[in-house]
């Protein structure tokens, strides 16, 4: 029975792209947790060179972010030109763009499957649509999805997307009767018990999370490398290096169990433990395992973890040791320049990024972004404006976010003329679901308010107005925050955690 229901589930995880990418450990991609997430994403299914329609389609949407076209024109423009589209061809970038946390823009195509009435959605569409509105719009926007959803398409699969809303946004008693039922159906198999592991672990309940693995015992559902990976971030992030420490010999006595993640996962609770060198043994046994078409995500992460060490050769050696054997991508580029900038060494971010420059296959607003924010940090912002200049001149455009470090460095270094005449830009530049940063924000209106100058003071607000960026709430709140003061200090730092997955 057991290894039905786990045959069962397993089908539900490749039509819903599973719980772990949706409910790991953390939600923020930087984070250690999200070794998990990534060391099991599929990689990026086409690149340019590609000529199939599939994959035409594919890079258009999913480098969307450059244009100032939605989804759903692209799609309708797409479908004008007597373009072929298939279902799986959507499924397959909705899936994608799930990973790069694109949520509104994957519930525009379906919201375009929708209306071109070319596609029947399957209960499987229905429970990833039900954990993007989650993502999206909030839990009760999924819970008011949920309940127009026909009974004949609430099967098991929606039920266990609910839990996963429930589990994503720490409701426990919801998740656990969300769970409860998916037990009492014979659906509850590892993929549902990873998504009630992964929350005990985030609410800190290591009681209830031990409790859950005897359960698993009892009734003979086998834990995978995913159920071993989420026990083991619980005890990495107490940290409790003692049971830590036996869950990964458990792993390594078992090729099943073990690959090159939870070295790094181990190695970040040693850090946390204080124990620099298991942490730098850890590392070091992740890159004897790094192979495969796994090995640009490994590389990624080795460098994040030993630019948190500050070990600056390392970061280097691991970048030069595969440059040869793995195709960096965006991605890549993007820790790198990251890891250097933090490493202050801003001379190597200028070479890294020239190679990027170089060498990419798309374009990514976040590289350029990165540097801008480097030069805005040290006051170079001559250089910053310089990279903005080169965008424009090469038909890229800067977002908001692009803009909005610009007019953070402005006022990091008090230039305030200069920040509200950014932000302006910035706000005129943004796409939906982009926020002004607060702290900017805030500055530049008191500096309108400090000089008198009410009428460009409205026209900043009302600009934040039309934009929808500017609701009551975030009125108020900025007034009281003007009272209070502020601290740009930390503003650019803030600003580069904010994007790392967001534009």
């Amino acid at each position: 029975m057991a290894k039905l229901v786990h045959h069962s589930v397993k089908s539900w995880w490749k039509l819903s792209t599973y719980f772990v990418r949706v409910s790991s450990i953390s939600t923020k991609p930087e984070t250690l947790a999200a070794s998990l997430l990534l060391a099991n994403k599929d990689e990026e299914v086409c690149d340019t060179a590609a000529s199939s329609p599939k994959c035409n389609l594919y890079n258009k949407l999913l480098y969307s972010t450059s244009s100032n076209e939605s989804v759903i024109q692209i799609l309708n423009k797409w479908v004008t030109e007597k373009n072929p589209i298939k279902y799986e061809d959507l499924q397959t970038i909705v899936k994608q763009l799930r990973a790069y946390r694109r949520f509104n823009d994957a519930l525009q195509i379906y919201e375009w499957i929708k209306n071109s009435k070319q596609f029947d959605l399957s209960a499987g569409d229905v429970a990833v649509q039900l954990d993007l509105i989650s993502k999206a719009h909030g839990l009760k926007a999924a819970e008011t999805y949920f309940t127009n959803i026909p009974d004949d398409l609430r099967t098991y699969r929606v039920y266990g997307a609910l839990l996963n809303c429930y589990a994503d946004a720490k409701v426990l008693n919801k998740a656990e009767d969300a769970m409860q039922k998916l037990k009492e159906s014979g659906y509850a198999g590892t993929v549902a018990y990873n998504v009630m592991l992964t929350l005990y672990s985030k609410m800190g309940d290591l009681e209830k999370l031990q409790s859950l693995m005897l359960e698993m015992e009892d009734k003979g559902i086998a834990g995978d490398m995913i159920t071993h990976n989420i026990i083991l971030n619980a005890y990495a992030s107490v940290p409790d290096v003692t049971e830590m420490e036996k869950i990964l010999m458990k792993m390594e006595a078992d090729p099943q169990l073990i690959n090159w993640s939870p070295y790094t996962v181990a190695a970040k609770g040693y850090l946390k433990a204080g124990d620099i060198e298991k942490a730098y043994e850890s590392l070091k046994k992740c890159e004897r395992l790094v192979k495969g078409k796994r090995a640009r995500i490994a590389i990624d992460m080795l460098v994040t973890l030993y630019t948190s060490m500050g070990k600056k050769d390392d970061v280097y050696r691991m970048w030069n040791k595969y440059k040869r054997k793995v195709e960096y991508n965006n991605s890549s580029y993007h820790c790198m320049i990251s890891g250097l900038e933090k490493l202050n060494d801003l001379d190597g971010a200028e070479k890294i990024f020239a190679e990027w420059e170089a060498n990419r296959v798309h374009f990514d607003i976040r590289i350029p972004n990165l540097l801008i924010t480097a030069y805005c940090k040290k006051g170079h912002m001559e250089k910053a404006i310089s990279i903005i200049e080169k965008l424009v001149e090469s038909g890229k455009h800067p977002n908001g976010s692009t803009w909005n470090r610009l007019a953070l460095g402005y006022c990091v270094h008090n230039e305030m003329e200069k920040a509200v005449k950014t932000m302006k830009k910035a706000i005129l530049a943004s796409r939906p679901g982009w926020k002004p940063h607060f702290h900017c924000l805030a500055s530049c209106v008191k500096y309108l308010q400090s000089k008198g100058d009410t009428q460009r003071e409205q026209e900043l607000k009302d600009l934040l107005r039309v934009r929808g960026l500017f609701p009551k709430e975030v009125e108020k709140g900025l007034d009281k925050y003007i009272e209070t003061g502020n601290r740009m200090s930390e503003a650019l730092d803030v600003a580069d955690r904010e994007e790392t997955c967001s534009q």
